[in-house]
């Protein structure tokens, strides 16, 4: 769904952090991982043909798949968050022992600010959940974490007089907050359909 975004409508925008060649140059690296391929996007929009000036990033959509190993021997390229329309996909599950690889990833992470257990697989949500460690972490068949700043306290505390996201007593107080589970197991809208697949 993300490949239809489109200028013409406003679905897909300008990065303001991120230059349109920095954002390219990164999916290059991507695709250039052993096993790697683009499965969309990595091109600038409208293959050029737009008003937005070069300092900002006007990317297509692009998912970059990227095998586990070359993951997890490249993880400082594959997690650098681009905060705009890209993401890196893995596969895993085909090898004995993958789920113990990619929740040494998932714990080999920074932050941990929020994260999401797609399934429908109710055991393997519970085992994820029970070896990871996020803030806000989203469940289930439709466990959205872009419903985060939306639907859940991010903070700081929601008080206009704080004026303190950034500083470091509200990351302070943001951040240590206990963890918060959503479950997100449906009902699915009307035309949605499940993979076979957990």
């Amino acid at each position: 769904m993300a490949g239809r975004r489109r200028l013409d409508d406003l679905t897909i925008g300008p990065v303001l952090t991120w230059t349109t060649k920095a954002m390219l140059d990164h999916a290059s690296k991507l695709a250039a991982l052993p096993g790697a391929e683009v499965l969309f996007g990595a091109k600038e929009i409208n293959g050029g043909d737009h008003s937005v000036p070069s300092k900002y990033g006007a990317i297509e959509p692009t998912a970059v798949k990227v095998p586990l190993a070359a993951f997890r021997d490249n993880f400082e390229l594959c997690t650098t968050e681009v905060f705009g329309p890209m993401q890196v996909v893995v596969e895993w599950g085909a090898e004995e022992g993958d789920e113990r690889k990619v929740l040494d990833c998932l714990e080999s992470m920074d932050q941990h600010l929020t994260a999401a257990v797609v399934s429908r697989d109710v055991d393997f949500q519970q085992r994820i959940l029970a070896e990871t460690v996020n803030g806000t972490t989203y469940t289930g068949i439709r466990a959205r974490t872009t419903g985060a700043p939306q639907n859940h306290w991010f903070g700081p505390s929601g008080d206009p007089r704080g004026a303190g996201i950034g500083t470091p007593e509200a990351i302070r107080f943001v951040w240590s907050h206990h963890r918060e589970i959503i479950h997100d197991q449906g009902p699915l809208p009307e035309g949605w359909t499940l993979p076979e697949a957990t």
